[in-house]
Order: C-alpha cells, then sequence, then structure tokens
C-alpha cells in the first residue's frame, strides 16, 4: 500500500499532517533572508565602499561602459584610474598611486640596486638632465655625458612626463636594451645611444677629507643601505687620521627611508635622547624614536641644509640640532613633515599614503615650516641661475630669456655684456673676449660648444666660493 492511501484525511487532518513541512519551509526562508541580510551587512561592514553615497553611480558608470562602450575597455585600466582619481581627491601631493611598473620602480628607488644604466637623473625647468654618472657602468661606457639632456628614451619622447615614468621606461630588465636620446653642448643633432641595461649598486654616500682634518659625508638620499654605507665612510676617514669635525652635506637630499636616518642619527645622539616623534591620525598613538648609543662619537659635526632639504633630511638636521648640539649651516629647508607608508598590491602596484606627522626633539612640527639653521648663509646668486635651452645659438640681434642667462653667466665670469636680455654689441664684444680667453673662434656666436665651458667655469668658481662648506668647516675649526 502506497503511504499516501493510508487515509482520507479530512480539513483538520490534513493541517495537522502538513503543520511541520510548514514549519521546515517557513524556517527555512527566514534563514536565507536572514543569511542574505547578515551577508549584505557584513559585505557593508568589512567593505566600506559599499556604504558611500556615490559607490551605487561608480557601480553604474563601471557596467556601463562594459556594456555600451564602443570600443575594448580593459577592466585593470578602469580600476587602476579609478584608484589612481580616488587618491588625486585627496589634494594630498605626497599620496598616490603608481600602477604596475610605476610601484615597481618606486620600491626598487630604495634599495641597494636595480637594473638601469647607471645614470643619476635631475630635473630643471620640465627638462631631464643626467647630473652624474656610475663609474664602470653601461651609461658612462655607452659615452653618455654629464649635462646630457635626455630627450628621447626609445624614440619616444620624454616631453611631459614624469620622473617616475622617466625611471619606468630607462630601466628594465637585466641584459635587456634601451635606445637614450640626448642633446649635447656642442652637437647640434640628436645623439642616440642604445645601452644594455645592468646591475647598478645604489651609492647614496659620498665622503672626501678636507684641509684641517675635517671629515665632510655628502647624502644624496636616504635609501635600503645608507645607513652601512654611512658607517663604512666614517671608518674610511677615521682609519686616514683623527678628525677635528665632520661636516654632512644634505643640500638637494630629498629624504628617503626613516630607518636609515635613525640608524645615522643613534651615531650622534646620546645614548636615551630623542630622535623624533611620529604622530598617527587623531593622535591614536605616538611612535617615538630614542638614541640607543652604543660608542658615544666625540666629534663635532656640521650639517649643511638648504630650500631643497626635505623629509628624512630634515628629521636628522632637527635632531642632531636638538639632540646632539649640531651646527646646521645654510637656509631654511623644504619643510616636508608628514610621513608616508607605502603598500604594494598586484602586479606591482603600490600606494602611497600620507599616514602620519613628524616633530622634531622639542615637539616641533615642521610641516610647511622647515627647519631652520643655527647659521644662515646662502651661496652666491649665480647658484641659482637656470640653463640655457640645449642646441640654441644665440647672436647679435637675438633675444629673450636664453640671452639674460648668457649675460648673467659672463657677468659672473668676469666680462661685460650689456645686460639688457638683447644680444646687442656690447654683449658680442662680451663672448667675444671669453671665447679669445678660452681659446675658441672669436666669432661672437653662442654654441653649445661654448655653452658646456661656460657651465663648467660656474660650476668650478661654485665650488671655490661655496660659502655654507666654508662657514661649517670655520666653526668646526674653532670648536
Amino acid at each position: 500500500m502506497e503511504p499516501n492511501e493510508q487515509y482520507e484525511p479530512n480539513e483538520r487532518n490534513q493541517h495537522t499532517k502538513r503543520q511541520p513541512q510548514s514549519y521546515v519551509a517557513i524556517i527555512t526562508i527566514i534563514a536565507l533572508v536572514a543569511g542574505f541580510v547578515g551577508g549584505q551587512l557584513w559585505t557593508k561592514r568589512n567593505y566600506s565602499i559599499m556604504n558611500a553615497d556615490g559607490f551605487k553611480l561608480l557601480q553604474a558608470t563601471y557596467d556601463r561602459i562594459n556594456d555600451k562602450f564602443l570600443y575594448t575597455a580593459e577592466q585593470d585600466k578602469m580600476l587602476d584610474g579609478a584608484i589612481v582619481g580616488m587618491v588625486a581627491s585627496l589634494g594630498d601631493q605626497y599620496s598616490q598611486f603608481l600602477p604596475d611598473e610605476q610601484g615597481e620602480q618606486y620600491v626598487d628607488s630604495y634599495k641597494s640596486n636595480f637594473y638601469g644604466i647607471g645614470a643619476e637623473i635631475m630635473v630643471v625647468n620640465d627638462r631631464y638632465y643626467i647630473s652624474s654618472l656610475v663609474k664602470d657602468m653601461p651609461a658612462e661606457k655607452s659615452g653618455l655625458k654629464p649635462d646630457d639632456e635626455i630627450v628621447t628614451v626609445d624614440q619616444q619622447s620624454t616631453s611631459g612626463i614624469s620622473m617616475n615614468e622617466l625611471l619606468g621606461m630607462v630601466r628594465g630588465e637585466k641584459g635587456t636594451s634601451v635606445v637614450i636620446g640626448v642633446k649635447r653642448q656642442g652637437v647640434e643633432q640628436v645623439l642616440e645611444f642604445e645601452i644594455e641595461r645592468a646591475e647598478i649598486p645604489v651609492y647614496t654616500v659620498h665622503s672626501e677629507r678636507l684641509e684641517g682634518d675635517i671629515g665632510k659625508i655628502t647624502i644624496s638620499r636616504f635609501g635600503e643601505a645608507t645607513g652601512k654605507e654611512f658607517t663604512e665612510a666614517l671608518q674610511g676617514l677615521q682609519q686616514e687620521g683623527e678628525l677635528k669635525g665632520l661636516v654632512l652635506d644634505l643640500r638637494s637630499n630629498p629624504g628617503g627611508r626613516l630607518d636609515a636616518t635613525i640608524d645615522i642619527a643613534q651615531q650622534f645622539i646620546p645614548d636615551g635622547g630623542k630622535i623624533l616623534d611620529v604622530v598617527f591620525k587623531n593622535e591614536s598613538h605616538t611612535n617615538s624614536y630614542i638614541s640607543k648609543q652604543k660608542d658615544p662619537l666625540q666629534l663635532p659635526v656640521a650639517l649643511l641644509i638648504n630650500e631643497y632639504s626635505a623629509s628624512a633630511s630634515e628629521v636628522l638636521a632637527a635632531a642632531l640640532k636638538e639632540s646632539a648640539d649640531a651646527y646646521v649651516v645654510g637656509v631654511t629647508s623644504y619643510g616636508k613633515g608628514i610621513v608616508q607608508t607605502y603598500e604594494s598590491f598586484r602586479e606591482g602596484s603600490v600606494l602611497v599614503l600620507t599616514e602620519a606627522e613628524w616633530k622634531t626633539p622639542s615637539g616641533n612640527g615642521i610641516h610647511e615650516v622647515g627647519v631652520e639653521p643655527t647659521h644662515v648663509v646662502e651661496l652666491p646668486e649665480y647658484s641659482k641661475l637656470g640653463m640655457i635651452s640645449a642646441g640654441v645659438e644665440l647672436k647679435r640681434g637675438s633675444y629673450g630669456d636664453d640671452v639674460k642667462l648668457l649675460e648673467q653667466y659672463l657677468q659672473v665670469l668676469g666680462y661685460s655684456p650689456s645686460m639688457e636680455g638683447l644680444f646687442d654689441e656690447r654683449t658680442e664684444q662680451a663672448l667675444k673676449a671669453y671665447e679669445k680667453d678660452k681659446g675658441f673662434a672669436e666669432d661672437g656666436v653662442y654654441s653649445s660648444e661654448v655653452g658646456a665651458a661656460i657651465v663648467e667655469d660656474i660650476r668650478e668658481l661654485l665650488q671655490q666660493n661655496d660659502t655654507q662648506l666654508q662657514e661649517a668647516i670655520e666653526l668646526l675649526s674653532k670648536a
């Protein structure tokens, strides 16, 4: 007999027999609804962007592009663009999202080595120049020279691109090649150099011994190995003979890793002395960095700073000024008193985000204020002169900014141009006098070759008249 034939149900029996099944169904529905609602709440709690008023608009825009855009939409690029825009909306020049290769280049810039060509690059008036070359590395071997202006990389113009983008184009995998196009003083056409990338050691510390048993250590930036490099440089100077003082040159140092800065500060600040405080959002917590000096360094120190000394270089200058009684010579520093951290994501992408403010040992913030020197010393005015456009020819009748610069250069070097911004007879005679003294043809026409000689003469003159270094040496000799 089939189960449904056991009895003939009436209304009451029907209700009685089906009651358990109804409860099961109701409970199941409740469980599903609760699970859905709970899932929504969990999702919104863990993915707070879903609570933002504009999230539906973001989702709608994303869906519309995917469904309706005439051409192919690359989802990764759309999402990267959304993140770039989100970070840009913060209005903080130091926070940025660097997708893919740009993020990898950012991380590599703090490492002790990378794959590239071995050239230091600087930017002047939105143009890129080679400032120095790493000895025996591919760039030097290929024939590139300091002051070459980089105008193309693999036939792509460098005009309008960022430094991160340029570095991403120049660096690459070991053994691959890159073609660098440069404008050079004395050469009219663009020169191209095909260079094979190699492993490039990053040296951030340079040392030399000055007269009067004064040591000088220049730190170009604070990288992964800067602390170790500094210790080795200091030991090397001490092994050459007793030091009466030490100059730390932090001019135009843009900063870098805080840990390297602390390593160096501890060598000068007595044990227990404060280096800095790092204060996080809403003062939720503060990280205090205290010196753990092991071997006291009994050596007077003078730091050189300028308006381009920023971030970690300001940390070191302020810490040694307030906790080690060091001299600080130069002009007020840049004023970057906030701290960024970075986090790497998929395929090398990096989020750089301002997360804290740092304060000096005395509790002062320096953001947009800078570190004031103990001894204010300006460099000669000609140290601030710009560069004449590469490849330009100037002669009688020429006028404009390049002519003004040429006249200023000639005046600094002891000649007498008109100083009117117009290449007239007087300026022509001044240039001819310079050409005669340097052994050039006396045609009174400025060429790239003449310009290269002028730049080198100005550089040598500035080295001879480094008023900031001279003041530091004088202070240390009397200490």
